[in-house]
């Protein structure tokens, strides 16, 4: 997890006005990028949107505030280093999609998929599929990244748009990781708020439950346009089997992974050993394919060797005969992962300087000096953590800044600490996806192959969220105050 680097704040805040000019300029240029440069927004653009807005932002507070170069040296270095970790989880996301691609694992998932589901209800079913995983997983993270891939596989088959689909398992994914209990996010905002967090998990119900309904009914009438509609389905089925070997032993690999999070193995752990098992599985069953990719047409020593390294750290391309199936079963390892670590390094740089300046802060207090009843204080609470997201490029760190500065407001109100975790968790955890310079924003694009500003409009799910959580505080459905 990613935490803040605690500094003082400046002795006089900024004026709301001069705190919300670095923000009006990233926001601008990223606007701008996307109109302009949509294909280079990942390879360069969006980060020196964030360094140009990150130098606004210590140019200011050097010049208005009289604040020093080195108390923001020092915060950026801690938060960077603060860092290191998630880079290492972001690096093997890329091997361990990659692994699983070469392996079989992936393909599989495919070839049986495709001539089991329907077009009509596939939506549904990916939204579903990816809220159970999610939920037995505890995080959104893994679950596109395995069981994702395979759905955006399926999906191209059964003549879905990938956007769409992609849409469906955000969706699904951010609900599992929302209500469970072995999510990040969840332990974080209830033990921020000071809940319990069963208790907090319970009082989400009353928010997320009516949001995936509706996100549900919203995807099955999206689908029924593709009832009936030609699929080429026996050309996806030929190619992969002509390529892959299909087999159901493949699954030994998501089923060790499955293990190795139901038994509580760190992340990055988990990560690295799934990896090394696709690994294996791909010289085991797949051999061909693999001393393909190392550039040898005999299965040898140093071609495996050198096809293992390849799927691990940069792009291959298997040749399956059929350009659509070749486009999908190609991976991007390591390397593929870079531009997010880039963007992730700079957006981090913002934020800290955001915070270190009082900007934040200043920003924050105008919010809270609004806040008059129970739907404004939810309100402010969700419209924060969206601009915590945009500013921080975070979930976790968004998540902490929100609880720890509308606790004491919630605490003098007497509200009950499950409204303010479910208030956050309601805008913090599901938004941070829909912004393309966030950390989950970036990630999920890579993974899935589809920008953040397409794939956005079908996240029901995430987009219905913070809407639902006024309306519900609007309706009276809040958590009783506690007894002073």
């Amino acid at each position: 997890m990613i935490r803040p680097v605690e500094q003082d704040l400046p002795d006089h805040l900024p004026h709301p006005l001069v705190a919300i000019i670095p923000l009006v300029t990233l926001v601008t240029l990223i606007a701008l990028i996307l109109f302009y440069l949509p294909d280079d927004a990942l390879s360069g653009a969006s980060q020196l949107a964030m360094v140009i807005a990150t130098t606004v932002c210590v140019g200011l507070s050097m010049v208005v505030g009289k604040m020093k170069w080195d108390t923001f040296e020092m915060t950026i270095q801690g938060a960077v280093g603060d860092a290191a970790v998630s880079v290492l989880i972001l690096l093997m996301i890329g091997v361990m999609s990659s692994t699983w691609m070469i392996s079989g694992v992936v393909p599989t998932l495919i070839y049986y998929g495709v001539q089991l589901m329907s077009p009509m209800f596939f939506l549904p079913c990916a939204c579903i599929i990816s809220s159970i995983v999610s939920v037995m997983t505890g995080t959104s993270w893994t679950t596109i990244a395995t069981i994702g891939i395979a759905l955006m596989g399926i999906s191209g088959a059964l003549g879905i748009p990938p956007a769409l689909c992609a849409g469906a398992i955000i969706s699904g994914a951010y609900f599992g990781d929302k209500m469970s209990p072995m999510s990040d996010t969840t332990v974080l905002a209830s033990s921020m708020a000071h809940a319990d967090l069963f208790s907090h998990i319970r009082y989400m119900m009353y928010t997320t439950v009516p949001s995936i309904t509706v996100s549900l009914l919203l995807y099955l009438l999206l689908g029924l346009r593709f009832d009936g509609q030609t699929a080429e389905i026996s050309q996806y089925v030929n190619g992969l089997d002509s390529t892959f070997r299909i087999t159901l032993w493949t699954m030994l690999v998501p089923a060790f992974t499955g293990w190795l999070i139901w038994r509580k193995v760190p992340s990055l752990v988990t990560l690295v050993l799934s990896s090394l098992a696709a690994c294996v599985c791909a010289v085991a069953l797949q051999p061909e394919v693999v001393a393909g990719i190392g550039g040898s047409d005999e299965v040898t020593l140093p071609a495996l060797l050198t096809g293992i390294m390849k799927t691990c750290y940069t792009s291959t391309q298997v040749d399956t005969g059929v350009e659509t199936i070749n486009a999908l079963v190609g991976t991007r390892g390591m390397a593929g992962m870079m531009g997010t670590v880039w963007l992730i390094i700079c957006a981090l740089c913002f934020g800290a300087c955001m915070v270190v300046s009082g900007m934040l802060q200043s920003i924050t207090n105008v919010m809270l000096r609004a806040i008059r009843g129970t739907v404004s204080l939810v309100t402010s609470t969700v419209a924060s953590g969206v601009l915590f997201n945009m500013v921080m490029g975070d979930q976790f760190l968004s998540i902490i800044m929100n609880a720890s500065i509308f606790r004491t407001e919630y605490e003098r109100r007497g509200y009950r600490p499950e409204l303010l975790s479910r208030s956050t968790e309601d805008s913090s955890t599901v938004t941070s996806v829909l912004i393309p310079w966030t950390a989950c924003g970036m990630t999920q694009s890579t993974v899935l192959g589809i920008p953040t500003i397409v794939y956005l409009p079908f996240c029901f799910f995430n987009l219905i969220s913070p809407v639902m959580s006024c309306l519900v505080a609007a309706l009276g459905f809040v958590p009783t105050p506690e007894k002073k």
